[in-house]
């Protein structure tokens, strides 16, 4: 039997009455998406067609929108962080070129907003240590490490990312199915916190990502760390030259099968995305065309997706001055907030935190 993937505009359109989907449609103002990035490297198409589109989306339809770069987080699998201020750059061009909107999101960064860090003291007296060791998602954090000894930041990792989106008290988070004991364990924080003091924060919703997971050159899931990714920031050539390394298969006639043939079906699945269409129709048109035909089909797709994103990527880099000034609005605004939440938490505790 035949399935059909949807591409992103029919994620968008699909959204049965009485679905999380149907009532962030009905109200918007109800909810405040929190979501960020580790500044560990450049975004690429994995982030764009994973979240970042999806916080652009929830943003047009009026949801309030918090974007988190987690610099703190950054070394929670690394002894320390290379190039820390041009990555964080990056990503704030990242953001403003597929249209995060400044004025309608906060974009803040960890280190800048203290109460919110501060949080985490009394969030970890509400989760044990056992169940951090258990979270699975932690487990394989750690099992793909790059330090030769685990770190308390690592354990503590859910629950900053708890503190993270319970100071602002958002109650939608856009995940990954991975990630979703992540959520979970801020759902049992913010539930254990209003058990034991008073009713202070919500227990947000996930927000299940529905776009496939995008593989990188190399038939592996598209990844910072693995140098498999191409970068919303990559020029057109370099795109093309990734494209042409890409890995693919020996059997000539193109065709969709992301099981029996997961490299081909990456860049078929890649070229889909971009242009909108049905994995399976890009594949039935390219045919007996190739390895030749499949590349030169995605790399046309991916390059006229980005181009509108370079070229504002590349006027937003001539303003450098405007770009770190949206920082420190946003953090000004995140700091206003972490304060507020702080200054509630330590009355429900009976006292200074």
């Amino acid at each position: 039997m035949t399935t059909t993937t949807p591409t992103p505009a029919a994620f968008a359109d699909a959204a049965p009455a009485g679905t999380l989907e149907a009532r962030i449609r009905r109200h918007p103002e109800r909810f405040r998406v929190m979501t960020g990035d580790r500044p560990t490297g450049a975004l690429h198409l994995g982030h764009y067609f994973g979240t970042l589109h999806n916080r652009v989306r929830l943003q047009d339809l009026g949801v309030e929108v918090f974007v988190l770069v987690a610099d703190y987080q950054a070394l929670t699998d690394r002894d320390v962080v290379e190039r820390l201020g041009a990555t964080v750059e990056g990503l704030l061009l990242d953001y403003l070129a597929v249209g995060i909107d400044p004025e309608r999101a906060v974009i803040f960064n960890h280190s800048a907003v203290p109460a919110l860090n501060q949080l985490l003291l009394p969030f970890l007296s509400l989760v044990s240590v056992a169940e951090l060791g258990r979270n699975p998602t932690v487990k394989d954090e750690i099992a793909h490490s790059r330090q030769a000894a685990v770190s308390g930041l690592m354990y503590t990792y859910p629950v900053h990312q708890a503190a993270d989106i319970l100071f602002c008290k958002g109650n939608l988070v856009p995940v990954g199915q991975d990630q979703l004991p992540h959520l979970e364990m801020t759902r049992t924080v913010a539930r254990r916190f209003n058990e034991r003091y008073e009713q202070v924060f919500p227990e947000p919703e996930a927000l299940l990502s529905a776009t496939p997971l995008l593989l990188g050159t190399d038939g592996t899931k598209m990844s910072k760390s693995r140098g498999n990714s191409i970068a919303l920031g990559a020029d057109a050539d370099t795109t093309a030259r990734l494209i042409k390394g890409a890995r693919t298969d020996a059997e000539r006639h193109i065709t969709y099968d992301p099981e029996g043939r997961p490299a081909v079906s990456g860049l078929v699945l890649l070229a889909a995305l971009c242009l909108d269409r049905d994995p399976h129709a890009v594949a039935e048109e390219i045919g007996g065309g190739g390895a030749a035909a499949l590349k030169r089909t995605v790399t046309e797709a991916v390059n006229a997706r980005l181009a509108p994103m370079r070229a504002r990527r590349a006027e937003y880099a001539r303003e450098m001055g405007y770009v770190r000034a949206v920082l420190r609005a946003g953090n000004e605004r995140a700091n206003a907030i972490a304060d507020a939440t702080l200054g509630q938490v330590r009355e429900a505790m009976g006292g200074p935190v």
